[in-house]
Protein backbone atom coordinates (compact mmCIF):
# COMPACT_ATOMS: atom_id res chain seq x y z
CA UNK A 1 0.00 0.00 0.00
CA UNK A 2 0.78 3.84 -1.22
CA UNK A 3 0.77 6.66 1.11
CA UNK A 4 -0.38 9.98 -0.11
CA UNK A 5 0.45 13.00 1.09
CA UNK A 6 -1.32 16.01 1.64
CA UNK A 7 0.21 19.34 2.94
CA UNK A 8 -1.48 21.81 4.94
CA UNK A 9 -1.09 25.64 6.02
CA UNK A 10 -2.92 26.44 9.49
CA UNK A 11 -2.06 28.53 12.01
CA UNK A 12 0.15 27.07 14.63
CA UNK A 13 -2.55 26.69 17.28
CA UNK A 14 -4.43 24.68 15.15
CA UNK A 15 -2.05 21.88 14.59
CA UNK A 16 -2.26 19.77 17.76
CA UNK A 17 -6.00 20.03 17.45
CA UNK A 18 -5.68 18.24 13.71
CA UNK A 19 -3.29 15.81 15.04
CA UNK A 20 -5.52 14.57 17.66
CA UNK A 21 -8.37 14.39 15.09
CA UNK A 22 -6.55 11.93 12.95
CA UNK A 23 -5.25 10.33 16.06
CA UNK A 24 -8.63 9.84 17.07
CA UNK A 25 -9.75 7.65 13.62
CA UNK A 26 -6.44 5.51 13.98
CA UNK A 27 -5.41 3.89 10.64
CA UNK A 28 -6.66 7.04 8.56
CA UNK A 29 -3.71 8.85 8.76
CA UNK A 30 -0.58 10.83 10.58
CA UNK A 31 0.18 14.28 10.75
CA UNK A 32 3.51 15.54 10.57
CA UNK A 33 4.54 19.41 11.27
CA UNK A 34 6.69 20.39 7.97
CA UNK A 35 7.53 23.32 9.25
CA UNK A 36 7.14 24.42 12.24
CA UNK A 37 8.05 28.22 11.26
CA UNK A 38 5.53 28.60 8.49
CA UNK A 39 2.90 26.18 10.43
CA UNK A 40 3.06 23.85 7.22
CA UNK A 41 2.06 19.89 8.22
CA UNK A 42 1.60 16.58 5.85
CA UNK A 43 -1.62 14.15 6.30
CA UNK A 44 0.04 11.19 5.17
CA UNK A 45 -2.92 8.70 4.36
CA UNK A 46 -2.86 5.34 3.05
CA UNK A 47 -4.56 4.55 -0.25
CA UNK A 48 -7.36 2.79 0.87
CA UNK A 49 -7.99 5.76 3.45
CA UNK A 50 -7.63 8.90 1.25
CA UNK A 51 -11.41 9.91 0.42
CA UNK A 52 -12.03 9.62 4.08
CA UNK A 53 -9.21 11.51 5.29
CA UNK A 54 -10.33 14.36 2.82
CA UNK A 55 -14.14 14.29 4.62
CA UNK A 56 -11.85 14.68 7.44
CA UNK A 57 -10.12 17.24 6.25
CA UNK A 58 -13.53 18.57 5.21
CA UNK A 59 -14.70 18.75 8.52
CA UNK A 60 -12.18 19.96 9.78
CA UNK A 61 -11.95 23.48 7.89
CA UNK A 62 -15.60 24.02 8.81
CA UNK A 63 -14.43 25.17 12.31
CA UNK A 64 -10.46 26.44 11.55
CA UNK A 65 -8.80 27.91 8.87
CA UNK A 66 -6.81 25.09 6.46
CA UNK A 67 -5.67 25.11 3.50
CA UNK A 68 -4.18 22.40 1.11
CA UNK A 69 -1.11 23.84 -0.46
CA UNK A 70 1.33 22.41 -2.99
CA UNK A 71 4.24 20.75 -1.49
CA UNK A 72 7.11 22.84 -0.57
CA UNK A 73 10.19 22.53 -2.28
CA UNK A 74 12.22 22.85 0.64
CA UNK A 75 11.13 20.19 2.97
CA UNK A 76 14.05 20.55 5.96
CA UNK A 77 12.06 20.71 9.56
CA UNK A 78 11.21 17.25 9.35
CA UNK A 79 14.03 14.21 9.12
CA UNK A 80 11.19 12.21 8.55
CA UNK A 81 9.26 13.69 5.58
CA UNK A 82 13.54 15.05 4.05
CA UNK A 83 13.93 11.53 3.85
CA UNK A 84 10.25 11.18 2.11
CA UNK A 85 11.38 13.71 -0.33
CA UNK A 86 14.20 12.08 -1.60
CA UNK A 87 14.82 10.20 -4.25
CA UNK A 88 14.87 6.20 -4.10
CA UNK A 89 17.88 4.78 -4.22
CA UNK A 90 18.22 1.50 -6.18
CA UNK A 91 17.18 -1.37 -4.53
CA UNK A 92 20.30 -3.86 -3.05
CA UNK A 93 21.62 -6.95 -4.34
Amino acid sequence: MALQAIYLETPPECIAYIKFIFESYEDVGIIRTVDRKKSIIVLLAMNDFIDTARKILDSIKQDIPLAEIPRPSDITDDWFMAELATEPSEPQT
